[in-house]
């Protein structure tokens, strides 16, 4: 079976799986804003045409000035992308030939990125159900970097800070970088911001991907703040115009948008809450999120499969995890949704307990 590499576009699995596509679907395998991007980015839209007729700044300077802002981080420590996947891309050349250590089950494109540029990779692997990351086991002997996903995806766990900074602490001590990918740090309600960490450890590396807070997939934006010399190494490596002009003003606007952010917070907080809820009376089990997606399983059964089949055939379309390091298909992932969305999903597992 060759199984999609990613969320979304659920027409390619059904058509791997050799299911007809229900006219009425709900892709629960992207984990993006349910509440979609902010209305400023509609109100703008054709103040943002203007400017696709000349060459995006190539240097970013406006966007990266409010991000060093909000971050209180010099610029110099700021790389623009074309989304997470590309800064992946980057720093995968950044460690070419080397050790990498992956904390997992966690995003599959660290190894994609790593393999590529001829790292020898090797896992630390998190124990189910609680996933749990303890730093005396983490085995950093001859490694030259560890990816960490925090909140870690797809299990939407969060670590504590003090478990963070031994992590550092520890890379540090063996000349490892420590790369951690925030992708979803923003939907965290209590999240203790890790720049401040950056001028005392060169060898930290944070991703941050602006998709999935502010909802614009279609639009490819993230960046990276680490050490100027890391940011320059990693700038050498990426092409010119790599981050298009409408991304760049997208962004500024979104950034400008706090109360949007608090506000996606306490939703996925409350609607989360009712899921867990009805998990727990109808006997799912399902992974301790603290974001916008997580993990749930029957686990009356071996294998996920039957469940899944049946929810597709439902027009409910969950994340497999086949290709999840140390998850093998075990547990499906879900993106929480609009409140009539997730309703409808409870629905359909209620149809499978009374079936199964």
């Amino acid at each position: 079976m060759k199984w999609p590499s990613h969320g979304s576009n659920p027409q390619y699995l059904y058509q791997e799986l050799g299911l007809s596509l229900p006219l009425d679907y709900i892709d629960f395998s992207a984990n993006i804003n349910p509440l979609g991007p902010p209305q400023v980015l509609k109100e703008k839209w054709a103040d943002f045409y203007n400017e696709i007729n000349d060459y995006p700044d190539p240097y970013g300077v406006r966007l990266k000035q409010l991000i060093a802002k909000k971050e209180n981080v010099h610029e110099d420590t700021i790389l623009l992308g074309n989304g997470g996947a590309e800064l992946i891309t980057l720093i995968g050349r950044l460690l070419y030939g080397k050790d990498v250590l992956i904390v997992s089950p966690t995003f599959s494109e660290y190894e994609k990125a790593c393999r590529v540029n001829k790292c020898t990779v090797h896992y630390h692997l998190l124990q189910e159900p609680n996933w749990g990351l303890s730093v005396s086991d983490l085995n950093l002997e001859k490694m030259n970097a560890v990816f960490l996903c925090h909140p870690n995806n797809p299990t939407g766990v969060q670590y504590s800070y003090s478990t963070i900074l031994a992590v550092l602490e520890k890379c540090e001590q063996n000349g490892a970088y420590l790369v951690i990918d925030e992708a979803f740090y923003d939907f965290l309600e209590d999240y203790i911001p890790l720049t401040p960490l950056l001028q005392r450890y060169p060898n930290l590396i944070l991703l941050r991907s602006m998709t999935k807070m502010y909802s614009i997939p279609g639009i490819r934006l993230g960046y990276v703040l680490a050490n100027w010399t890391v940011i320059k190494k990693l700038a050498g490596y990426q092409p010119h115009w790599s981050v298009n002009s409408l991304a760049m003003m997208v962004g500024e606007e979104c950034l400008r948008e706090e109360s949007f952010t608090l506000h996606t917070q306490t939703y996925i907080s409350q609607e989360r809450k009712v899921l867990f809820s009805f998990f727990e009376k109808a006997g799912f089990e399902y992974s301790p999120s603290r974001v916008n997606f997580y993990l749930v399983r029957d686990s009356s059964l071996t294998d996920q499969l039957p469940l899944f089949y049946f929810l597709l055939k439902k027009g409910i379309v969950p994340r497999h995890t086949f290709n999840f390091p140390n998850l093998e298909g075990r547990w499906l992932r879900f993106a929480v949704k609009s409140k009539e969305e997730n309703a409808r999903l409870m629905e359909v597992l209620s149809e499978w307990r009374q079936q199964n």
